[in-house]
Parts: structure tokens; C-alpha cells; sequence
């Protein structure tokens, strides 16, 4: 509460996600109802924002885009953060062999530009939500993974995991019960940051066209504005907005929650 930029960024997010969820409710159009006599009309009293080639009220199709961006982010942020941490626990946990394998499956993936490796897997799999999602988080639980090792590394080392072995805890328990919440500010604040990673991802993958295909996004928005830059440049201006908007508010989030989560602070 003391960080005026994490609370900006909080307000900011719950905003964008309140206009999501209530989208069909504050949308003044249908965001795929066709005007072919205001197509690239600017922004009216009847459509604030204006309209796109195909007269399509720009607003509505923003809102309706929230739902994808956010979307996509959270429940490819979510994944990613299960796998991740199951597998650094694992490695950090167990060490030897185990530690060494699951590290170099994690070296293999990180050497791939994750961008490049996004557009290869949804260009095979097809152009879908479903599909921007297994595209992201096949990538995405790498850094999850080695954040979650090298806190668990320290922490196996710590007093009270070396009471708990010695009272006869299982590694299992210990893991859950005594080192799981111990990961919970890091892992946090990392989810936070991939969060706003993930959805300019999304953006990047619907404007080469291989994002959801049956719903208005951010970055099909953008790329269908590219053609129209010079004599109607509202068409790409807002959802660039929007995607910097909610990128920045991710980011100021989690630059808060390090702040506030660091022991040394």
C-alpha cells in the first residue's frame, strides 16, 4: 500500500479484469456486428473509440479482447507454475542424478528463443486459445523451475528441515508442509512478472495470425490496423494502449510485491 506504483498497477488490473468479466454487460456493441457504411469512422458518440474496416465498434471488440489477453496469461501462468515448482522441488530436493537430468532438460529448452519456439509449436498445433496456451506454458515452466531449485537448495539446508528429518518427517511432508510455503513470495512475485510476459506473448502470436481465431484479441486487432496506419491510425492505437497498459501494470505489481515480500527490505 505504501508503493504507488504497485497500487496503481493493482487498481489497474482489477479494472481490466472487472471489464472482462462484465464485458457483455459494457460493451455498446456486439464486437462482430458489421457496419459497412462506417468503416475507419473515428471515434463518435456512438462508437467512442470508432470504428474498424468492417465498421466494427472498436470498444467493444477491446473489451471482449481483455478476455482472451487475461485470459491466456493466467491460465498459461497458472500451468506453468504447477509444473515448475513440482519440478524444482523435485530436482532441488532430491539432488544427485535427479537434480542433473531435470537441470538439463531445463539448459535444452532455455537455449530455444521462446518466442520462436511459441510460433513454432502453435504454427504445427493450429491457431486456437487452446493452442496459445500449451504454446506458452510447454516454455513457460522452465523459469519456475529453476527459481523454485535454487530456493529449495538453501532452504533443505535450513534448522527447521533438519528437525523436521530428524523427528522422522517423510521428504514428502517436508516439501509440503515445511518448504512449499516457504516459496510462496518468490513464486509470487515471479507469476506476477510472467503474467504480463505471457500476455504480450498472446499479442505477438495474434498478430502473426496464430492466435484464437473465433474472438476478438489485442494483437488481431493490431494486425488487421497495420494497412490503415497513416489515414486511420485509431484502428492500431488502442489496442497498443491496451497492451501496454496491462503489461505495465503486471510489471509495476510485481516490482511492489518484490519490495514488500524482501526480507532485506
Amino acid at each position: 500500500m505504501k508503493n504507488g506504483l504497485a497500487l496503481t498497477g493493482a487498481v489497474l488490473i482489477a479494472a481490466l479484469a472487472l471489464a472482462a468479466v462484465a464485458a457483455p454487460l459494457l460493451a455498446p456493441r456486439d464486437p462482430g456486428a458489421l457496419d459497412l457504411a462506417g468503416d475507419l469512422e473515428g471515434p463518435s458518440r456512438a462508437h467512442p473509440l470508432g470504428q474498424d474496416e468492417l465498421g466494427r465498434d472498436i470498444l467493444s471488440r477491446l473489451l471482449y479482447g481483455a478476455r482472451a489477453s487475461l485470459a491466456v496469461g493466467v491460465i498459461a501462468v497458472g500451468l506453468s507454475l504447477i509444473v515448475g515448482t513440482l519440478v524444482g522441488m523435485l530436482a532441488g530436493y532430491a539432488g544427485g542424478f535427479v537434480d542433473a537430468a531435470l537441470m538439463r532438460l531445463v539448459d535444452v529448452l532455455l537455449a530455444f528463443p521462446g518466442i520462436l519456439l511459441a510460433i513454432a509449436i502453435a504454427g504445427v498445433l493450429g491457431p486456437s486459445f487452446v493452442n496459445v496456451i500449451i504454446a506458452l506454458s510447454l516454455l513457460g515452466w522452465v523459469g519456475f523451475a529453476r527459481l523454485v531449485r535454487g530456493q529449495v537448495l538453501s532452504l533443505r539446508e535450513r534448522d527447521f528441515v533438519t528437525a523436521a528429518r530428524a523427528i522422522g518427517a517423510s521428504p514428502a511432508r517436508i516439501l509440503g508442509r515445511h518448504i512449499l510455503p516457504e516459496l510462496a513470495p518468490p513464486v509470487m512475485v515471479q507469476a506476477t512478472f510472467s503474467v504480463a510476459g505471457f500476455i504480450l506473448a498472446e499479442s505477438s502470436l495474434s498478430f502473426l495470425g496464430l492466435g484464437p481465431q473465433d474472438m476478438p484479441t489485442w494483437g488481431g486487432m493490431l494486425s488487421e490496423g497495420v494497412d490503415y496506419l497513416l489515414f486511420a491510425p485509431h484502428l492500431s492505437t488502442w489496442p497498443g494502449l491496451a497492451v501496454l497498459v496491462t503489461v505495465l501494470a503486471f510489471n509495476f505489481l510485481g516490482d511492489g510485491l518484490r519490495d514488500a515480500l524482501d526480507v532485506k527490505v
